[in-house]
C-alpha cells in the first residue's frame, strides 16, 4: 500500500513541537480590561448577566486597578456611571464627572496604566441615546431621531474633558458621521494633539450588547440604535467606515462585537495599515461564562480559544473582560 510523502503530523506530535511552530500568540499586552465606575461609597456591586464583573464606587477602585496593573495588563478602558442623567448628557463632560474623578486617580496611582476613557453619551443621557435626540409620535408611536451634527458638538466637549483629566487615549463609540474629525479638531484646538483616538469605526447593532447595557444602564428608553449602529448584514460597508476614520485622523480602528465579525476584522487588517483593536463584548463573555458555571464547557479553554481566534484574525489589542483571568492563564502555561 501506498504511504503519504507529506505528513503533517509529524510538526504536532509533541508540545515542545507544537509550539515552536505555533503561528498566532496570545501576549498580556494584548489586553485592555474595561472597568465600570459609579458614585456612591463601599460599592463592589456584580453585575448578574456578568459574574465576575463589578461596578465599583471610586474608594473601592483602587484594588481593582492595582490587580490589573500587577497583572501586567497594560490599559484599562472606563466606562461612567453618573449619579445624575439628563437629556443632553451633561455629566459626561462635567469636570467632576465620574469618568474623569476616575482618571485622575487611576493616573495618581499608577501613572504608566493607559487610561482609555470611552467617548459617549448613552450611559448619561436619560433616553439611552449615543447623541441628543428629537421625538415625535407617528401613528400612536414615540419615534425617536437621533441629531447627528448637535451631537457632535457634545462628543467634543466629553473628550477634551477626558484628556484634561488626563486620559491617554479617546475612544469614541457612539457612530456618528463625522465623529472622529470632529473629534480631532476639538483635541488638536484644546492643546491634545497628542492623544490617539481609537476609533470605534465598525460597531454593529448587535443583540451580544445587552449584560452592558444592565452593566452601563445605558439601554435605549425610546427605538434602538439601528439607525446609526451597522447592519449586521453588511461587511463592505465596513470598509467605508473604517476608510472614512482612517482619513478624519483615527489612529487606531476597532470592530464591535469581534466574534462574529471575525471576518470583518481581517477584512479590516488587510486594508488599512493601522493597529486593529478588537472588542470581546459583554454578550460573548457572558455566554462563556454561563456555559462553564453549568458544567457544559472548560472555561479557560474555550476563552482562550476564542481571544487566540481575534489575534488570528488581525487584532492588535483585545478588549476583554476575560483580561485578568487569560493573564493569570499565560502566568502557567
Amino acid at each position: 500500500m501506498g504511504f503519504p510523502i507529506v505528513r503533517h503530523r509529524r510538526l504536532r506530535q509533541s508540545a515542545a513541537i507544537r509550539s515552536m511552530v505555533r503561528e498566532t500568540h496570545l501576549n498580556v499586552s494584548d489586553f485592555i480590561q474595561p472597568i465600570y465606575v459609579t458614585y456612591g461609597t463601599g460599592v463592589k456591586q456584580e453585575i448578574s448577566s456578568m459574574p465576575g464583573v463589578y461596578r465599583f464606587s471610586l474608594d473601592t477602585l483602587k484594588e481593582e486597578v492595582q490587580e490589573i496593573a500587577e497583572l501586567g495588563i497594560p490599559a484599562v478602558l472606563l466606562f461612567g456611571i453618573p449619579d445624575t442623567k439628563d437629556a443632553v448628557g451633561s455629566s459626561a463632560y462635567a469636570e467632576n464627572g465620574i469618568v474623569q474623578e476616575a482618571t485622575r486617580l487611576i493616573k495618581s496611582w499608577y501613572p504608566d496604566l493607559l487610561v482609555i476613557a470611552d467617548t459617549c453619551l448613552c450611559e448619561f443621557t436619560d433616553h439611552g441615546h449615543c447623541g441628543m435626540i428629537h421625538t415625535h409620535e407617528r401613528d400612536g408611536h414615540v419615534c425617536v431621531d437621533v441629531l447627528n451634527d448637535e451631537s457632535l458638538e457634545l462628543l467634543v466637549k466629553t473628550a477634551v474633558s477626558q484628556a484634561e483629566a488626563g486620559a491617554d487615549i479617546i475612544a469614541p463609540s457612539n457612530m456618528m458621521d463625522g465623529f472622529v474629525g470632529a473629534i480631532r479638531a476639538g483635541l488638536d484646538e484644546a492643546g491634545f494633539s497628542h492623544i490617539p483616538i481609537m476609533s470605534y469605526s465598525v460597531k454593529y447593532a448587535s443583540g451580544f450588547y445587552g449584560p452592558f447595557r444592565e452593566a452601563a444602564d445605558s439601554a435605549p428608553q425610546y427605538g434602538d440604535r439601528k439607525a446609526y449602529q451597522m447592519d449586521p448584514a453588511n461587511a463592505r460597508e465596513a470598509l467605508r467606515e473604517a476608510e472614512t476614520d482612517v482619513l478624519e485622523g483615527a489612529d487606531m480602528l476597532m470592530v464591535k462585537p469581534s466574534l462574529s465579525y471575525l471576518d470583518v476584522m481581517r477584512t479590516i487588517k488587510d486594508q488599512f495599515d493601522l493597529p486593529l483593536v478588537a472588542y470581546n463584548v459583554s454578550g460573548e463573555y457572558a455566554m462563556v461564562k454561563a456555559a462553564a458555571i453549568n458544567g457544559w464547557i472548560d472555561e479557560e479553554k474555550v476563552a482562550m480559544e476564542i481571544l487566540l481566534s481575534m489575534k488570528r484574525a488581525g487584532a492588535d489589542m483585545i478588549i476583554t473582560y476575560y483580561g485578568k483571568d487569560a493573564a493569570r492563564w499565560l502566568s502557567v502555561r
